[in-house]
């Protein structure tokens, strides 16, 4: 792993080796990873799947950016190794002044994590705000199916969770209307006839 989280630095000629496997050692330190010196000879079969994916937030923080895009970073792992990552992900965010794509489909993830938030069907942006206002007062019927279909501690228990009907468009084919209005319970006449615009439903005031 020790060359894989060093290349970026060493092709783009930003430091001599020495120097890129010392910085290498810190960053293994920062995020978490025992034993740095061992670990940067090893494969990351040897590796658990957290500590791959620390090592992956090592590899991307080596050369400083100011934009890290983490896309689903949080999948195939335990609640407590996503809780560890999700936490990292914020400590390394504010320690180098950087900001943080994350993309993902888990509410809980967002809402743990993300300051706005932008809701996507079929490639395109359908609603965006504050995160507490997308979780409290969403107004697309595709945010408001999303969530929910979420599981809630607090809520009263039903035997089934409501899902989405039918399934997203073929985006290789032309959309004509609204992409989201074949498995919109709101759908009208001019969902069909009009794309709906910036404003991304023609039912939001």
């Amino acid at each position: 792993i020790g060359y894989q989280i060093t290349e970026g630095l060493l092709y783009h000629k930003l430091t001599n080796r020495s120097e890129a496997k010392k910085l290498a050692l810190e960053l293994l330190h920062l995020v978490g990873i025992p034993d740095p010196e061992t670990r940067l000879q090893q494969y990351p079969h040897q590796l658990s799947g957290g500590q791959r994916q620390r090592v992956l937030i090592a590899t991307a923080l080596i050369t400083h950016p100011r934009l890290l895009i983490a896309d689903e970073p949080t999948t195939a792992l335990d609640l407590i190794t996503q809780a560890q990552l999700l936490t990292l992900l914020c400590q390394m965010k504010e320690r180098f002044q950087m900001s943080l794509l994350l993309i993902s489909h888990d509410f809980h993830v967002i809402a743990k994590t993300c300051e706005n938030v932008l809701v996507m069907y079929a490639g395109k942006i359908v609603e965006q705000g504050p995160i507490q206002t997308i979780l409290t007062q969403p107004k697309h019927p595709y945010t408001r199916m999303l969530l929910a279909s979420v599981p809630r501690l607090n809520a009263p228990r039903i035997p089934i969770l409501p899902a989405i009907p039918g399934s997203p468009p073929n985006l290789l084919s032309r959309v004509e209307g609204c992409a989201f209005k074949e498995r919109c319970p709101h759908a009208a006449i001019k969902c069909n006839e009009e794309p709906p615009g910036p404003i991304a439903c023609w039912r939001i005031p």
